[in-house]
């Protein structure tokens, strides 16, 4: 389902305010890294947090410890405790929560985090948008096909296409019930170009799991890999985005997946012309956090902690 805003006119570049922003992604359930971006929250009072994704421990292990008895419900039993209690000690300073999931999360959890959502602790935001200080918030979670059996989040990207090394859609575990045209011949163009119609992504944020292709942040460490005698693409990110960044170019994109992107090219930012695009992935133990302004985009920064 798509929720899109209608009707609604831009507000002028000059006129957008400046805004304290944090985003990470990729935590992958860890306590430590949850503990350090709590600290960071309480301590400096952002006016948003922005989570991109892989945020809870793995969703195949999660799947089969539900299974056989020994499933620890980590959204309820940790992670909206914590966002309550951060509520309650900020007050009116609880800076907006924007998330999606990746696809190391498994979808049967989707149904807790719009629980807890209803609650005012967090906005989910997979498949829509949301005005927010003059800027339009999008969010979508879905990734090309990868060699990973979860496919909770897995769509093809700009045609039925896949990868050598990767599987398609439809193969693996699904922990929700998905049609079969759904499985078959979704694609995560079809699906921007939906969420976005014709609408001005001048003042858009775009909060996606899958970084788009051939850029500084979707750089993996496939180097000299092959399949078949194929040379395995050192770069794994969205043809899709890609091409929607270089023809919409929304004002910026947020992205993570490819935990060792930045250690490979050095960087964790890139541009399209226009567009700035951020990775918060990290391929270390530390929490690694981007500060920035969606007004001044290119003068983000990013500390590992």
């Amino acid at each position: 389902m798509f929720f899109v805003l209608k009707g609604e006119k831009a507000v002028p570049v000059s006129g957008l305010p400046s805004k304290k922003c944090i985003f990470v992604t990729d935590l992958h359930g860890d306590m430590d890294r949850y503990t350090s971006m709590f600290r960071i929250l309480a301590a400096e009072q952002p006016d948003a947090l922005f989570m991109g994704g892989d945020l809870l421990p793995s969703g195949l292990l999660t799947a089969t410890s539900i299974m056989s008895g020994f499933h620890k419900d980590f959204i309820n039993d940790y992670l909206a405790v914590e966002f309550r209690r951060l509520k309650q000690d900020l007050g009116p300073s609880y800076p907006s929560v924007f998330l999606i999931l990746g696809n190391d999360d498994a979808r049967f959890e989707e149904s807790s985090i719009l629980s807890v959502a209803t609650q005012g602790i967090w906005q989910y935001i997979h498949n829509r948008v949301i005005r927010w200080h003059g800027y339009d918030i999008y969010g979508y979670a879905y990734i090309p096909p990868t060699p990973f059996t979860l496919k909770d989040w897995e769509r093809y990207d700009v045609s039925r296409y896949t990868d050598p090394g990767c599987t398609a859609p439809y193969q693996g575990t699904h922990t929700i019930p998905v049609s079969d045209s759904e499985l078959k011949y979704a694609t995560i163009q079809e699906d921007l170009n939906r969420l976005t119609s014709d609408r001005s992504l001048d003042n858009a944020v775009f909060l996606f799991h899958s970084p788009p292709y051939q850029t500084k942040l979707d750089r993996a460490a496939l180097d000299g890999k092959m399949i078949d005698y194929v040379p395995l693409d050192v770069h794994v990110g969205s043809i899709a985005i890609k091409r929607f960044i270089e023809k919409r170019q929304p004002r910026l994109t947020l992205h993570g997946h490819v935990h060792e992107s930045a250690t490979l090219t050095g960087a964790w930012m890139d541009t399209i012309n226009s567009t700035t695009m951020i990775s918060a992935a990290h391929d270390g133990p530390e929490l690694s956090l981007v500060r920035f302004d969606p007004r001044k985009p290119g003068k983000a920064a990013r500390e590992l902690m």
